[in-house]
């Protein structure tokens, strides 16, 4: 992951600021019983998926899968944000 940080980017636009979590767990690896290090949630859905560390990365599958570009950490007391387009961390 690449360490640049930007107070926004081009793809705010599809950010929902009311967005919650489908779930309290990565989404699929709920359904198939895998486990997960760190979650991720789409701020453009609201999907939770599984972090790149994890052996799942459910989260960047969704972003393959959806196009949906903005993700933040889903973990408590974090508060980055990523944008897999421009891949830069979001304040």
């Amino acid at each position: 992951m690449n360490n640049k940080v930007a107070d926004s980017c081009d793809h705010m636009d599809k950010v929902n600021q009311r967005i919650d979590g489908n779930t309290k767990g990565c989404e699929e690896c709920e359904k198939i019983g895998s486990d997960w290090v760190h979650l991720r949630l789409c701020l453009t859905c609201g999907h939770v998926g599984c972090c790149d560390s994890s052996v799942n990365k459910h989260g960047t599958k969704h972003f393959k899968s959806t196009g949906h570009p903005i993700i933040k950490s889903f973990e408590p007391g974090e508060k980055w944000k990523w944008c897999y387009v421009d891949e830069l961390f979001i304040r």
